[in-house]
């Protein structure tokens, strides 16, 4: 019996030491358990290529969060877009809200995460008082004196949530996922500014080289009203010719004023974009129109994680997971500690002196036994914000594949079209020279030498309309693989382009055998 006493002697011994160690090892258990789904990012249909195109390359596309080719639009290798582009960089206003927004978005997660951290504080302070005689008693025995005295107290606190159940941990999770889905719209901001730039640019280069195919047009056009009217004031011809030579003159310098009204809508767009007021800024007319590059259309999907946009909506939805784990963590209770060590006295000279010491430390628990319903209305619409990111994840990535899929196939259609196009400029030249050539051998009237003239300005806006077209479509091919490609991968891809400059449209037509000052019948 004396054994088993010993024995159990022991046993109770060891328990009682062990107790706080198992104490401190079910907190730091606790501790660690975060309540809420883990996120996982939904799967999506990823399609094996897009259509027109032979490589098959591809692999399930992750959003990432690489920085963008940050000068995509170099690969047109217009010296007058770069430096507009920069400019809009430097001076919009957008992207400088957008930049506001990432840095209020990284203070956010800061404060968040400095919830993680003991808050301590130092607290001090001095009064003189009195205190009432005529105050409750605690001692019927001895009666209540008034006193007038010094307190001057000095301490510091501190303050530690154990956050047993990881609403904290949850909290940063989601603030953590906002700040990169900021970081994502600034690049997404960044983007959208430069490919408007961009396609706002071309379309006013456009506009340009139609203008001047129809300034061209009016001076042939003037020449054959100038040779008709001769005709009738010799009785050759009747007025309706007249009339109708000078209707077609009309309604050319109407389309050439339509087209300037155009070319200055777009013009103030790009003041706007690189932050200058619309009247004090203006693009010298030019005719530029760029050479299309040949861009790689069998892509893999990777290219597909570059987009801004695809990587922020599938931020939002980390960051709507990480919300249902907070309003879960509501129906656990809290756990803080808050240790105190501090001085009182009633005077300065005695404030720091061992019996003026005074201490704390303990720890207060809380949990909500009934709140009709309320946390429960938290995991729902916490629950249903996550369901709503999800939907818009998905509905941004389908949005990304329309959008290449249309740019791919209407490349294809374009650089057909621009073939075409060329062609049927090659074949107004060669009526023209063959109308030129009748001409000077008298088989033929001069008017049928201005048809031939005003064919070719005719065929050479066609190609003009088709180039702005490409040069469009290729800005948004961009911006739907977020951000550009690198000129050697387009080298090394098979692409849809066009792998042909067209001729310039500067090339004088007027015709070298004849004038309307010298008409031949």
């Amino acid at each position: 019996m004396t054994g088993l006493r010993i024995r159990q002697s022991h046993w109770t011994r060891w328990t009682q030491r062990a107790r706080w160690p198992a104490g401190a090892l079910a907190l730091l258990w606790l501790a660690a358990c975060t309540v809420g789904p883990d996120y996982v990012r939904p799967g999506v249909d990823t399609p094996q290529a897009w259509r027109t195109t032979p490589d098959p390359g591809w692999r399930v596309a992750e959003p990432g969060h690489a920085p963008l080719q940050p000068d995509w639009w170099r690969t047109f290798g217009i010296a007058r877009l770069d430096d507009l582009e920069q400019q809009a960089l430097d001076g919009n206003q957008t992207l400088r809200a957008a930049s506001a927004h990432y840095e209020q978005a990284q203070a956010t997660l800061a404060s968040v995460a400095s919830t993680q951290a003991p808050q301590v504080a130092l607290n001090g302070g001095l009064a003189r008082e009195r205190v009432s005689a005529d105050r409750p008693q605690t001692n019927y025995a001895t009666p209540n004196t008034s006193t007038v005295q010094n307190d001057v107290t000095a301490g510091i606190g501190a303050s530690y949530d154990i956050d047993l159940f990881g609403r904290i941990r949850r909290e940063v999770e989601a603030s953590t996922a906002s700040a990169e889905q900021a970081s994502d719209d600034l690049a997404n901001a960044r983007l959208v500014v430069t490919t408007d730039l961009a396609t706002a640019y071309f379309a006013l280069r456009e506009l340009d080289a139609e203008i001047d195919v129809l300034d061209r047009s009016t001076v042939l056009q003037q020449k054959a009203l100038a040779f008709v009217t001769a005709q009738h004031d010799s009785g050759a011809v009747s007025g309706l010719d007249v009339l109708q030579q000078q209707s077609e003159l009309d309604a050319t310098r109407t389309q050439r004023q339509l087209l300037v009204n155009q070319r200055a809508q777009f013009d103030t767009a790009i003041a706007a974009l690189i932050g200058v007021p619309a009247p004090q800024f203006t693009i010298a007319p030019a005719v530029e129109l760029p050479p299309i590059p040949v861009l790689p259309t069998g892509m893999p999907s990777d290219l597909l994680q570059r987009r801004p946009d695809i990587a922020s909506a599938e931020r939002a939805m980390a960051s709507a997971n990480a919300s249902i784990g907070v309003a879960r963590a509501a129906y656990f209770p809290d756990l803080t500690l808050s240790p105190q060590l501090g001085w009182e006295s009633t005077r300065f000279a005695s404030l720091f002196g061992a019996p003026a010491l005074a201490w704390s430390i303990g720890a207060s628990a809380g949990e909500v036994l009934f709140d009709g319903g309320k946390r429960a209305a938290g995991v729902a619409f916490a629950r249903a914000g996550y369901v709503a990111a999800e939907a818009n994840y998905r509905q941004t990535v389908l949005d990304a594949f329309q959008q290449v899929q249309r740019a791919v196939t209407g490349l294809a259609v374009l650089d057909d079209a621009h073939a075409r196009a060329h062609e049927g400029v090659v074949d107004a030249q060669h009526l023209l020279s063959l109308a030129n050539d009748r001409y000077a051998g008298g088989l033929t009237a001069f008017i049928n030498v201005l048809d031939a003239e005003q064919q070719l300005l005719t065929a050479q806006r066609t190609e003009v309309q088709i180039a702005g077209d490409q040069a469009a479509l290729v800005v948004q091919l961009a911006k739907a693989l977020g951000g550009g490609w690198r000129p050697d991968a387009a080298r090394q891809n098979g692409g849809v382009g066009q792998t042909a400059q067209a001729a310039p449209i500067t090339h004088d037509v007027t015709p070298a055998a004849a004038s309307p000052d010298n008409p031949r019948m």
